[in-house]
């Protein structure tokens, strides 16, 4: 092995010349002895960590990760965790592959087929992890999920579905947890006790008229898409999700359709867009309608909201709660329940079996209009006579 002169830096990795054909070359790094920047005759680059492992006689290399999916920073931080364990007698490949085999689906999977194969809610239970754990944690290995991951996972879950899902996750998810841990000598829950969201009922939140003004105004200061994105949530009576992962290429004249896959009945949910949510979804390509940086859905939802709720001064709400008040809204302009309903996306009894997504367009379409309508009432009331508010309110 030779010994770099002079540490790697990400200038020296993105200028590097491919190698002579049929041949690789390696660019040591002098701060972490061992690894080096490997190129091919091609240019494909990646790190590599090379040295004796345990078994072996001699020293060899083994990659670490392609450059572009792992930094020189996590290159070096990864080549000393595999020291450590080398120096420990773990071969860091077979430790790798035993990760790999214990990612969360494959965990909870064996929980489902050894733990809760007679329970009466084991199709339930399934259904809500490949619903809503799955992708996030499904790939994962079960012992890097954090406290901190689990707190995210439920904050969205909260936001999109209420607090009652959110409390449901968490019980299923502890429960394999707590399965893993009696199989395993090293795993240890991340949950703990206080981690339950607030309001076990189910949510009967609504905005009022002074809060949901207050919440409007708020999203046009916020100088962000997260501001327009729950406008368009409100307007369209959707989930947090729908919304968020909204894409042009998903809206055709003046009619979106969001597709089955992302849809909770797993059905197309077409939704006839009002003039109002129609322009905050203006734009041209066939990107997300709402993105920061052009490429990806917006993020950190947590932290945009706490930003509304301190500019709008209003607290204790989930954005989910807008498709409920959404919901009350449409009842209070006249809309008839059954097409609220369908609004909505919920399944109404006695419908037939093939679902027609076009079925009483023309009625949800005038449903939107009059949403879009009473709501510009309720936040423009300077230019309105006749606002009527909600029941409770003066």
């Amino acid at each position: 092995m030779t010994l770099a002169k002079k540490p790697l830096t990400d200038r020296a990795i993105a200028s590097a010349a491919p190698a002579a054909p049929g041949k690789r070359r390696l660019l040591w790094d002098a701060i972490v002895p061992g690894l080096a920047l490997r190129v091919t005759n091609r240019g494909a680059r990646s790190f590599v960590l090379v040295t004796r492992y345990p078994g072996s006689l001699n020293p060899a290399p083994r990659s670490l990760g392609p450059v572009g999916k792992i930094t020189l920073a996590q290159a070096r931080d990864k080549a000393r965790q595999w020291f450590k364990m080398i120096a420990a007698g773990v071969d860091p490949g077979i430790r790798d592959i035993q990760r790999r085999q214990e990612t969360f689906t494959a965990i909870a999977e064996g929980y489902l087929t050894r733990k809760a194969k007679d329970h009466r809610s084991r199709g339930k239970t399934e259904s809500t992890l490949k619903r809503l754990v799955y992708p996030t944690f499904g790939h994962r290995p079960i012992d890097s999920i954090t406290r901190g991951d689990v707190v995210r996972l439920l904050d969205g879950i909260e936001d999109d579905n209420g607090p009652v899902m959110a409390n449901e996750v968490l019980g299923i998810i502890s429960r394999v947890f707590d399965w893993h841990a009696t199989r395993s000598d090293t795993f240890r829950s991340p949950i703990v006790k206080g981690m339950k969201r607030a309001g076990g009922q189910a949510r009967s939140r609504i905005l009022t008229d002074e809060e949901l003004r207050s919440v409007w105004a708020a999203c046009a200061e916020y100088r962000h898409p997260f501001g327009p994105m729950l406008r368009f949530t409100l307007l369209t009576a959707t989930r947090r999700s729908e919304a968020l992962y909204a894409k042009r290429s998903e809206i055709v004249g003046a009619e979106w359709t969001i597709p089955a896959e992302r849809y909770k009945t797993k059905i197309d949910h077409l939704i006839p867009l009002s003039q109002a949510a129609l322009a905050i979804a203006q734009g041209s390509g066939d990107g997300f309608i709402f993105t920061a940086n052009g490429k990806q859905a917006i993020g950190s939802h947590t932290l945009h909201k706490a930003a509304i709720d301190k500019a709008s001064g209003v607290t204790n709400w989930v954005i989910h709660d807008l498709r409920r008040t959404a919901r009350s809204l449409m009842s209070r302009a006249g809309v008839a329940s059954d097409y609220a309903e369908r609004c909505l996306g919920h399944v109404i009894g006695g419908v037939r079996g093939v679902y027609d997504r076009h079925e009483y367009l023309e009625e949800k379409r005038l449903a939107f209009e009059a949403l879009a309508s009473l709501v510009d009432r309720i936040v423009n009331p300077s230019a309105q006579t006749n606002v009527v508010p909600l029941r409770g309110q003066s």
